[in-house]
């Protein structure tokens, strides 16, 4: 399987300094999921500063902060500030914010439908099928540029349920091509179970494994050769996946892979970057 690059994926990286801190103020921070206490949503943490940047930012872990090691927008932040809302901040025009972090809310989903669907379009050879991705993706970006008031009203789900049957197609296909004639995977383990907390897989064939919306916090997957398994919404924190190959894993996302542990050794979608905080 070869996995080319969609170059709508290169506008999905998330870009910080044309951001408003959503991330740090519209999300919930729970102390169960890597916060050193919780915080409710609409309220700004403590570390951001006047100008959105985080006052810890290099010391993310030494402060407790280890969610927001993993959190990735896939731009929507900077979606947000700068088309949504014009360049116009939450500081700036208070009787606004609301709006602004439900709306950043909204455009994260989107912008996690367009990553997919711009991989899925990549990635699908049949003509017809990749017709439908394409028209898909054009409808997904239409509805990132809607003005707020029908942006905070459009229902997600059911245009994510639209979706979800060009994604499987798309891998199941991926994982045949991946497995070459190969029926078993995940032996001596049920192929329809999904909770691998903790679980040893390092010696499991994941070859072309739908993974997908697993339960893999803490599994070890250390040298894992996982070309073609399918991994959308896996949970994959603390996960060990040193040494293991995911270059050719359907749908990661970059907040995936930051979540899990890994290491120089690591080998990631082109798309995705080694994180800063895994060892080297």
């Amino acid at each position: 399987m070869i996995k080319f690059v969609d170059p709508r994926q290169i506008e999905l990286q998330t870009d910080c300094e044309k951001c408003f801190g959503f991330c740090c103020v519209a999300l919930y921070f729970s102390a169960s999921e890597g916060f050193p206490t919780d915080k409710d949503a609409s309220t700004p943490c403590i570390n951001l500063k006047e100008d959105f940047t985080c006052k810890v930012h290099k010391d993310l872990l030494k402060n407790g902060l280890k969610g927001c090691t993993a959190f990735d927008c896939l731009g929507a932040g900077q979606k947000v500030a700068q088309n949504t809302f014009q360049r116009h901040d939450w500081r700036q025009l208070p009787e606004s914010a609301k709006k602004m972090f439900e709306s950043f809310l909204i455009m994260r989903q989107l912008h996690e439908i367009l990553w997919y669907l711009a991989e899925a379009f990549a990635l699908q050879e049949e003509p017809i099928i990749k017709g439908k991705i394409g028209l898909l993706l054009e409808k997904t970006e239409n509805l990132t540029l809607l003005e707020v008031d029908a942006l905070l009203t459009m229902d997600v789900d059911e245009h994510r349920n639209k979706v979800k049957r060009f994604l499987q197609y798309t891998s199941d296909g991926a994982s045949k091509q991946a497995r070459n004639g190969k029926h078993k995977y995940l032996k001596n383990i049920k192929s329809h179970q999904c909770d691998y907390f903790g679980v040893d897989l390092k010696d499991v064939d994941l070859i072309g494994a739908d993974l997908k919306g697993a339960c893999l916090i803490a599994a070890n997957l250390k040298g894992q050769n996982l070309n073609g398994a399918n991994l959308i919404g896996a949970d994959l924190r603390d996960a060990d996946i040193c040494e293991a190959n995911l270059k050719n894993s359907l749908f990661l996302t970059q907040g995936q892979i930051n979540s899990a542990k890994g290491d120089s050794n690591t080998k990631l979608p082109k798309m995705l970057r080694t994180p800063d905080h895994w060892r080297k």
